[in-house]
């Protein structure tokens, strides 16, 4: 949408082959029906893949102020929630619409319902055939159909194998931006359980990455925005059938020494209390009785009777609490599709080094962001320049 809505801009006929029965269907479903649109802090430390070396460059041509001018323009008020923007409406519809109606006022041709099968370079032109079997010749194309995230939407990966048939190479995709599933039995005595922790992502027992926030216990795993944050280099490394471990530590906030003095202090000041007793209190209490329950401690036994070794045992549990991850969720439940075409084949004007003419925008490319804006970033910086450029084609 905003690609068309930049080349009609800069003069161009614009046709739009939208698969499903409306456009900007998969809008709806971003920042949990508000839309985060955009985000202050924005730039190439927030993403990854082959596409992050082409985000400076393209944020200079059309970045976060383009991005804020752009929606004004169109007469959407923006607010900031530290940091992340959103329309002030808080709806997700709010950004549809008005690219919408610009789109209406433009007089952009759009075809619902038409999925494209079909992209054929020809000496002068390209060639677009539907699944109906019509075709249609155009001075320029603009590929912009995402990745796999999300099908339901029309993500499905079709228009990666229309890329591939043109001679682009794919980088393998992953779900990203999902929760992390996981090979422990207890889940379900935990789920529900929301509470502050900092994750440690290790692949073949070597640390990728930490993240901090609020981690979400299901009844399969592990979710909540900092597993979000890491699921990209979990999913490619259990695509590598490398062993895959989340430690969580459940008090993140101590120092090393304030950590050891505070369980000193306890087991000293709460000697006579059940082991039920004497950890309510520290974390959620499902937590403590099961991380009781792993330790092997009763929880009717008294506090001051526990062995040395059992107290080291419940203390590093707390701070260091090893789950195995098994796979991530399925791209159903994926915010986001990690890999796509290859950037390294596409130039900063979002156009194809291999074919003249063709364009690419969005999710489509190699190119995923971390939470909070990020994606949807790359999708107006992308859909702008790849529509304008195209436009001069014309």
């Amino acid at each position: 949408m905003t690609a068309a809505i930049h080349a009609a801009r800069a003069g161009a006929l614009v046709t739009v082959y939208e698969r499903n029965d409306r456009v900007g269907k998969k809008i709806l479903s971003t920042g949990n029906g508000k839309c985060n649109f955009s985000n202050e802090n924005m730039g190439s430390p927030w993403y990854y893949g082959s596409g992050r070396a082409l985000v400076d460059e393209l944020y200079a041509a059309f970045g976060l102020q383009e991005t804020k001018d752009f929606f004004r323009g169109l007469g959407m008020r923006i607010k900031s929630r530290d940091g992340y923007l959103y329309p002030a409406s808080e709806q997700a519809s709010t950004v549809l619409d008005v690219l919408r109606y610009e789109m209406e006022r433009l007089s952009i041709e759009i075809h619902t319902g038409q999925q494209i099968v079909a992209i054929q370079k020809r000496q002068k032109d390209f060639l677009i055939g539907n699944a109906a079997g019509e075709k249609r010749s155009f001075d320029a194309v603009i590929l912009s159909s995402g990745g796999k995230a999300a099908p339901k939407t029309g993500s499905d990966g079709q228009g990666l194998g229309l890329a591939g048939q043109l001679g682009h190479r794919i980088v393998p995709t992953v779900p990203a931006l999902t929760a992390l599933r996981c090979r422990e039995a207890f889940y379900k005595q935990i789920a529900g359980v929301r509470c502050e922790a900092e994750l440690t992502l290790w692949i073949a027992r070597e640390r990728a990455c930490t993240q901090r926030g609020e981690l979400q216990l299901t009844d399969y795993g592990i979710s909540g925005i900092p597993v979000f944050q890491m699921s990209r280099q979990a999913a490619y490394g259990l695509r590598e059938h490398k062993e895959i471990t989340v430690t969580v530590n459940f008090m993140p906030d101590e120092s090393d020494q304030a950590y050891q003095s505070f369980w000193e202090e306890r087991w000293n000041r709460q000697a006579e209390q059940t082991m039920e007793q004497f950890v309510t209190g520290i974390v959620n209490k499902k937590i403590g009785l099961l991380l009781l329950k792993l330790a092997e401690i009763p929880q009717t036994q008294k506090a001051g009777n526990l062995s040395p070794e059992k107290r080291k045992t419940l203390s590093r549990l707390y701070r260091s609490f090893p789950v195995r991850v098994q796979g991530t969720n399925s791209y159903e439940q994926a915010q986001v599709c990690a890999g796509g075409i290859d950037c390294r084949e596409v130039t900063c004007h979002m156009e194809s080094k291999l074919l003249s003419g063709l364009y690419f925008a969005g999710e489509i490319l190699d190119i995923d962001g971390v939470c909070g804006g990020y994606n949807l970033q790359w999708a107006w910086s992308s859909g702008a320049v790849a529509g304008m450029e195209a436009a001069r084609r014309t």
